[in-house]
């Protein structure tokens, strides 16, 4: 009884086993019919569509032709831009360009409203002609497959995407340089439909960019953009022409550490051989040398960033004023050595004896007296007193000696004190050259 009892146990439970397994296949086998049926549906709808539509295409032929113009809908998706060459006079940039536009012969009925397809598709249906006309070169990009967007739907509207790189060019007007704003365009238009075949528009907010953090333009700030539709007369027709102007503006920074800092400091540099003693002809000379050769350093230096334009810059104007500053900061010392040397000369074409009496001068003629740290003849001093006093001048406009000052000679001229240029230099220079930059970076920076 107790064997019976088993045995019947161990059938029961084997087929419930049977049971379970059957139940498990079925299930499985229907979920897999399920989920093949519907691509399957769709895959063969799509295929059906697309042989339907090709049919009798013609991809030479723009749509509504002889009816209508075809309107072109157009916005761009800037990636980045940069870098901007000052010296090609070229930027580049990379968008995401879109255009759309209803093909009336691409119109199907189905449930399935739109169909996305690849770059292989586009060389199967008509799609604008549009160049992009101050492109020095472009470049679409194919890795890892061609970046191109294809979308029909039902009502026939294509919608037609493509990746580009692009260098532009750019005229950039650098009498500003290196303060200096630019509007650099990018124009695009139709090739060889005109304005009664094919029509550009743009769409609302048709321009956007990306984060301007990855965009590589070193030397300038992105200040906006804008767009703009215009008409190209010309021989073959009237073309519609798109334009995207982006707004640019220079950092100083980099030409401020490389350039303006380097020519102040020059110039001031100059300078010291104002407090510099006049006798010390070595020291002088080569601090006036090697001021003058390190400003035509940095003038070389600063042209590096500029094309070889005619006309004059902001940096070019600052670079020549202080290499002028510098230069004649040496011409300065040329000339009091000069007049110095011209005094301590004698006079050996002068009479040996004078009128000692008028002024009232108790030293001998022969004598040598110090002044300034030279020797002066004592003889060649009176003769100039006398010549002074007497209405005529010891040398053009400059006084040699303080008796010179009340003399006849002194009406319509200048009275400078030769030995006393260097002090009027400490004065004149650094005044000059202050009153400059004032004016120099208020006309440039604010007007």
């Amino acid at each position: 009884m107790i064997t019976n009892l088993l045995v019947f146990l161990l059938l029961l439970a084997v087929q419930f086993a049977r049971s379970d397994r059957r139940q498990y296949h079925d299930d499985y086998e229907d979920v897999t019919v399920n989920q093949m049926l519907a691509p399957k549906d769709h895959q063969a709808d799509a295929t059906h569509i697309l042989n339907n539509l090709l049919q009798e295409y013609d991809r030479t032929l723009r749509p509504d032709i002889g009816v209508k113009p075809t309107v072109i809908d157009v916005d761009i998706y800037v990636n980045s831009i940069g870098p901007v060459s000052s010296i090609d006079m070229e930027y580049q940039i990379d968008i995401i360009f879109s255009q759309s536009w209803i093909d009336t012969r691409l119109r199907y009925n189905s449930s399935t409203k739109i169909l996305t397809l690849n770059s292989n598709m586009v060389g199967l249906i008509w799609v604008p002609d549009t160049i992009f006309r101050n492109a020095k070169n472009a470049d679409s990009h194919w890795i890892t497959t061609p970046n191109q967007l294809l979308r029909i739907w039902n009502d026939g509207k294509i919608l037609y995407t493509l990746r580009l790189t692009i260098n532009a060019e750019c005229q950039l007007q650098l009498h500003n340089f290196p303060m200096d704003e630019h509007s650099c365009p990018l124009v695009f238009s139709s090739y060889g439909y005109p304005r009664d075949e094919m029509i550009y528009k743009w769409r609302k907010n048709s321009v956007s960019t990306s984060d301007q953090k990855s965009w590589r333009l070193y030397q300038f700030d992105f200040m906006g953009l804008r767009n703009s539709t215009s008409l190209l007369k010309t021989t073959a027709g009237d073309y519609v022409v798109m334009t995207v102007y982006f707004d640019l503006s220079r950092r100083m920074g980099y030409f401020t550490i490389q350039t303006y800092i380097p020519c102040i400091l020059t110039v001031v540099l100059s300078w010291v051989s104002f407090w510099i003693k006049s006798d010390a002809t070595p020291a002088r000379t080569a601090l006036g040398i090697t001021s003058v050769l390190t400003m035509t350093t940095l003038s070389t230096v600063a042209r590096t960033s500029l094309p070889r334009v005619s006309y004059v810059t902001a940096m070019d104007l600052f670079v020549t004023v202080c290499f002028l500053f510098v230069f004649a900061a040496m011409i300065e010392y040329a000339t009091l050595n000069y007049y110095s040397y011209s005094v301590r000369k004698p006079a050996s074409a002068k009479p040996q004896t004078l009128a000692y009496s008028v002024l009232d001068v108790g030293l001998s003629p022969t004598s040598v007296m110090t002044l300034n740290n030279s020797l002066y003849w004592q003889q060649f001093e009176d003769a100039c007193v006398y010549d002074c006093l007497d209405g005529k001048d010891c040398q053009s406009f400059f006084c040699c000696y303080e008796e010179c000052r009340g003399g006849g000679w002194r009406r319509g001229r200048i009275h400078v004190d030769i030995q006393e240029l260097d002090a009027y230099s400490r004065v004149f220079f650094p005044t000059s050259f202050l009153l400059f930059n004032i004016v120099y970076w208020v006309s440039y920076l604010y007007l």
